[in-house]
């Protein structure tokens, strides 16, 4: 399982951070959530640039994305990788479902 965090830097663009409850105990305490929302995306499906719209964990089910940052790096998640969504303002991110299938994916709000 992969655990990654977006956020926005000071400067204004999204960074990622690889998180692991070893050096982030916080993690393993119960968070308040507002729900949770299933989703496919087709294969070939891309975000163009945009920030989260709340914090939010979003958990790849099934299929893959690839995220890409502003400075030009690609990063791929697959089934079971695990993203805290804490970039909510700045120049933000994109995500493309890559490979033959669609995505499902499940969305947490944090309150």
């Amino acid at each position: 399982m992969g655990f990654t965090r977006l956020y926005t830097g000071d400067d204004g663009e999204t960074h990622i951070e690889e998180l692991d409850l070893a050096s982030h105990p916080e993690l393993t305490t119960l968070h308040q959530a507002t729900g949770v929302q299933f989703r496919e995306w087709p294969a070939g499906r891309f975000s163009d640039w945009h920030v989260g719209p709340r914090r939010q964990y979003v958990i790849t089910l099934s299929g893959e994305a690839e995220v890409g940052l502003g400075d030009g790096s690609v990063h791929r998640f697959g089934p079971g990788h695990v993203n805290l969504v804490e970039d909510l303002t700045g120049h933000g991110h994109t995500t493309r479902v890559v490979g033959d299938g669609p995505r499902v994916t499940v969305t947490i709000p944090l309150d």
